[in-house]
């Protein structure tokens, strides 16, 4: 992966780092842009989902709940919640738009020194085909539930990206202005559709980085849907061995015509 440039400290940018204390004392620290898309500034609900990810509710004793898991964030931005998950043991993909590769890759060379997992950064537009990226064992998501547009296609990503083990964490902002009250609805009725949530208590967030208004949910693929992609890869499979069958009937076919030719050429 091409180093990325780190801001200088006359970079007027570099007025826009925020940092992220952890619970360890040590601290992650997040370039942001003064101007650019939505993923160029660390979002209240990315800070909510990073502290989570330290909590004693969600973590355990002794070894970490992400130690040694694979982590996939979506929607990354600034790389905040897959940084943490990447400090806590995780093995992470930070993912997002091309425009927003530089600034996951210098956020990821300016917390380097804290990760004791691995962390990479890949493109990816959701609703596209899913190359290279098996089921991990978490989904990482922090708002990502502002654009009526994308609730499809964010869906259908979720859909491929997770696997029958794979938990989905969403982190979102409840906003009662304009319409986002009707694109949050439309959003949880797709997600009925193929899975199963629950909301994580309020308690049971950070005791400083928690509000009213930001919830935590936990994702799962419904049973059913997970029957039924089984259910269509044993039958590419069957069709596969069936194919396969076939060729070898050809095979044998033809070795058996050589073998006859053979012999009634020697009689």
């Amino acid at each position: 992966m091409a180093a990325a440039p780190e801001p200088s400290a006359e970079d007027p940018l570099w007025s826009f780092v925020r940092v992220l204390e952890k619970r360890d004392g040590t601290a992650l620290r997040l370039q942001q842009y003064g101007s650019g898309g939505v993923g160029c500034v660390v979002w209240d609900a990315a800070i909510v989902l990073s502290k989570y990810l330290e909590t004693p509710a969600f973590s355990r004793e002794g070894t970490h709940a992400l130690s040694r898991r694979s982590v996939l964030e979506l929607g990354s931005g600034t790389g905040a919640v897959g940084l943490m998950a990447a400090t806590l043991g995780a093995d992470v993909v930070v993912t997002d738009l091309e425009e927003l590769q530089d600034l996951l890759k210098m956020n990821i060379r300016m917390n380097k020194h804290l990760v004791t997992g691995s962390v990479q950064t890949k493109v990816l537009k959701w609703g596209e085909e899913i190359e290279d990226f098996p089921p991990p064992d978490y989904i990482l998501m922090a708002d990502c539930i502002y654009y009526e547009e994308s609730l499809e296609p964010l869906l259908k990503t979720l859909k491929d990206l997770s696997g029958s083990e794979t938990c989905i964490i969403c982190c979102y902002e409840q906003r009662t202005m304009g319409k986002n009250p009707e694109i949050e609805k439309k959003y949880f009725e797709l997600l009925q559709l193929d899975f199963d949530f629950e909301k994580i208590p309020l308690e049971k967030h950070d005791e400083e980085y928690r509000s009213e208004d930001i919830h935590i949910i936990y994702i799962r693929k419904k049973k059913l849907t997970r029957h039924r992609e089984t259910f269509n890869h044993l039958t590419q499979a069957s069709h596969s061995l069936g194919e396969l069958e076939m060729g070898m009937e050809h095979v044998n076919a033809a070795w058996e015509d050589s073998v006859y030719r053979f012999f009634s050429a020697c009689l």
